[in-house]
C-alpha cells in the first residue's frame, strides 16, 4: 500500500456554532488522527485545495450560505476519489429532513447525531479514513496501469518499427538474393551460349576464309565440304537459336491439329537409330487417341530430344518406352501448374530404366545449359527447349525420377477442338520461276538481309522494289507501283512490320503479306498473328522455303484477282 502524507489523511472540522468543533478535534487528537478546524465555508475549499482524507461538518454551518464552492470541488474529483464526509446532525424534527437533502447534493455522507459518543466518532472517522485510502490504492493502481499502458505503445511503436526495419531488411535481402541468382542465371545462360556460338563460327568463319584462299589462288575443286562444313555450323547456330526462344517461350509457333500416334510412328525409324541395339524401344500407343493441337516439327524435335536423353542414361543398355494416352487433367492437379487449364490433354511421355536424377537436381533440370551429361555430351538446353515449347503451346511438361530406377517426362498438349481441315499441297512445279512484271516490295532494315532475298528474287525473275523501314514503305504502297507480295520484317525500327501491314491492307486490300522474323514477341503464335492472306517464316530461312513461299503466295493472288476480275497493283 502507497504511503500518505499527513494533509492527504487530516481531517477538516467545520462547526462554527459551540464547542462540537473543538471536542471533536480534542477526540481526533487523542486517537492519534490528524485534523484541523476550519473557521467557514471558504476556508474549508481552501484547507481542500491543500488535501485530506474527510470531512466533519456541523450541517447548521451549510445553511444560508452559498455551497456552489464547495458543490464544484466535489463534483470536479478525479473519477478514483469520492471523499468521505461526517454530516453531524441533531435528532429528529425538520433538521433530520435538511440533512437528508445535503447528503444527496454531497455525496458519499455519513450522519453522526448530536450528542456523540467519542467511539462512535472516531468509529466513523476509521472507517472513512480507510475507504479514502483504498481510493487512493485505486488512483496508484490506475496511475500505475496507465504507465503500463503507456510502456507497452511504446514497446508495440518500438516493435512495429523493428517489424518495418526487419521487413525492410529481408526485401532487400530478397532482392539482392534475386539479383545474385538472376546474374547466375544470366551468366549460366550467357556461358553456355557463348561457348556453343564460338564453336560454330569457327566453323562458318573458317570455311569461308578457306573459301576465299582457294578461290584467290583459282582452286575450285572440292569447294563443296567447306560449303557442307559452314552450312552444317550455321544450321547448328540456328538449332541452338530456336532452341533458347522456345525455352524464352518467344518462338513462332505453327500451331495444328496433329495425329500424335501417326507422327510418333513415322519417326519409329529415326528413334530406333538414334538408340543402340542395348536398349529396347516399346512403343505404347493409345488407341482411340485424340488430336492435339501443337507446332509438329517442334513436336518432332522435342520427342527425339527426350528419346536421346533416355539414351544418355542408359549406357550400359535398358528398356525405352514411349507412351501415348488420352488425359483429362482436373483442376486438383493443374492448380500445381500455374497457367495450366482444366480440360482434355493428350499424354506423350518417354520412360526409361537408366540412372535416374538425384532429388536434389531435379530443380534445376529444365534450367538453360544444365545438364547432367559430362562435359562436351550434352549442350543442357534440351529439357528447356521442351519446357518452353509446352507452355508456349498451352500445355505442360512434367518429370519424375528416381535414383536408380529411371525417369519418367510427360508431355502434355492441349486436346484440338474444331473442323480438320485438310491443307493443299503446292504443285513443285509451278515454283520455280517468276511472271513477267511480278514484283515483290522488300521491307527489311538489315541490309545484308535485304542483299540475299534482293538476290533470290532476282534469279527467280521477280522484280523487287527495297525499303529500310516501315516509313520509308508506306509511299511506295500509296503510289501506282505494281506490288504482287510485300515480304517484311516484324522487328522493324519504329512502326513494326505487322503495323505497316494493317496500313498497307487499308491501301491495297488485296495485299499479301509474307514476314520474315527473328525474334518476335507479338509473332509468338502464328494462330492469333496473322490475318488470312498472311504468312510467316522465322530467320534463318532456307532459300528453297523463302521460293516456294513467295511463289505460292503469288500464285494464290494472282488466282484471286483472276476470280474477282481485278489486276494486282
Amino acid at each position: 500500500m502507497t504511503s500518505l502524507s499527513p494533509v492527504s489523511e487530516r481531517a477538516i472540522v467545520l462547526a462554527p456554532m459551540g464547542r462540537d468543533g473543538a471536542l471533536a478535534l480534542m477526540m481526533l487528537n487523542e486517537a492519534g488522527y490528524n485534523g484541523v478546524i476550519a473557521t467557514g465555508l471558504t476556508a474549508l475549499c481552501n484547507a481542500l485545495e491543500e488535501g485530506a482524507g474527510l470531512l466533519i461538518i456541523a450541517a447548521e454551518a451549510l445553511r444560508g450560505v452559498d455551497l456552489e464552492p464547495l458543490l464544484e470541488y466535489l463534483h470536479q474529483q478525479p473519477a478514483w476519489s469520492d471523499l468521505p464526509i461526517v454530516l453531524m446532525t441533531h435528532h429528529g424534527g425538520a433538521e433530520q429532513n435538511g440533512s437528508s437533502h445535503l447528503s444527496g447534493l454531497l455525496g458519499n455522507v455519513t450522519f453522526l447525531e448530536r450528542p456523540f459518543h467519542p467511539v462512535t466518532l472516531i468509529s466513523l472517522v476509521t472507517a472513512a479514513l480507510r475507504g479514502r485510502r483504498r481510493q487512493y490504492d485505486a488512483r496508484d493502481r490506475l496511475i500505475d496501469l496507465s504507465e503500463s499502458e503507456l510502456r507497452l505503445q511504446r514497446t508495440l511503436e518500438t516493435l512495429e518499427q523493428q517489424v518495418e526495419e526487419r521487413t525492410a531488411q529481408l526485401r532487400s535481402n530478397e532482392e539482392a538474393l534475386r539479383q545474385s541468382q538472376k546474374m547466375e542465371a544470366v551468366g549460366q545462360l550467357t556461358g553456355g551460349i557463348a561457348h556453343d556460338f564460338n564453336n560454330m563460327l569457327t566453323g562458318i568463319i573458317g570455311s569461308l576464309e578457306l573459301l576465299r584462299r582457294r578461290v584467290s589462288r583459282g582452286k575450285l575443286d572440292d569447294l563443296d565440304s567447306l560449303i557442307d562444313l559452314g552450312v552444317t555450323s550455321a544450321n547448328r547456330a540456328a538449332g541452338l537459336t530456336h532452341r533458347l526462344l522456345a525455352f524464352s517461350r518467344r518462338q513462332s509457333l505453327d500451331s495444328k491439329p496433329v495425329e500424335i500416334n501417326q507422327l510418333v510412328t513415322s519417326m519409329g525409324e529415326l528413334l530406333q537409330r538414334s538408340i543402340n541395339e542395348s536398349i529396347a524401344l516399346d512403343m505404347r500407343l493409345s488407341d482411340p487417341l485424340w488430336t492435339a493441337e501443337a507446332d509438329p516439327n517442334q513436336l518432332e524435335s522435342a520427342l527425339l530430344n527426350l528419346v536421346i536423353n533416355a539414351r544418355d542414361a542408359m549406357p550400359n543398355g535398358g528398356n525405352l518406352t514411349v507412351e501415348t494416352s488420352n488425359r483429362h487433367l482436373d483442376s486438383v492437379f493443374t492448380a500445381a501448374y500455374g497457367t495450366l487449364q482444366p480440360g482434355d490433354y493428350v499424354e506423350l511421355s518417354v520412360s526409361d530404366s537408366g540412372c535416374g536424377i538425384p532429388e536434389s537436381l531435379m530443380g534445376r533440370v529444365f534450367d538453360p545449359f544444365f545438364t547432367t551429361k559430362p562435359i562436351g555430351q550434352g549442350t543442357g538446353l534440351g529439357l528447356s527447349m521442351i519446357y518452353g515449347f509446352a507452355r508456349q503451346s498451352g500445355g505442360h511438361v512434367t518429370i519424375h525420377s528416381e535414383v536408380g530406377k529411371g525417369t519418367t517426362v510427360s508431355l502434355f498438349l492441349p486436346r484440338f477442338v474444331g473442323e480438320m481441315v485438310v491443307a493443299e499441297a503446292a504443285n513443285p512445279a509451278r515454283l520455280p520461276f517468276a511472271n513477267a512484271g511480278e514484283t515483290v516490295l522488300i521491307v527489311e532494315d538489315d541490309p545484308a538481309v535485304r542483299v540475299l532475298v534482293s538476290a533470290v528474287l532476282k534469279e527467280l525473275g521477280y522484280a523487287f522494289v527495297e525499303a529500310s523501314d516501315a516509313n520509308t514503305a508506306l509511299p511506295i504502297i500509296e503510289s501506282d507501283q505494281r506490288i504482287d507480295l510485300m515480304i517484311s520484317d516484324v522487328g522493324l525500327p519504329g512502326m513494326n512490320g505487322r503495323q505497316l501491314a494493317e496500313i498497307g491492307r487499308q491501301i491495297r486490300p488485296e495485299l499479301k503479306v509474307l514476314f520474315i522474323t527473328g525474334y518476335a514477341e507479338h509473332a509468338a503464335v502464328r494462330g492469333g498473328f496473322l490475318d488470312p492472306g498472311m504468312q510467316l517464316i522465322t530467320k534463318p530461312f532456307t532459300f528453297d522455303l523463302l521460293t516456294a513461299k513467295v511463289r505460292e503466295m503469288i500464285r494464290a493472288a494472282a488466282s484471286q484477282a483472276e476470280a474477282t476480275g481485278n489486276k494486282v497493283q
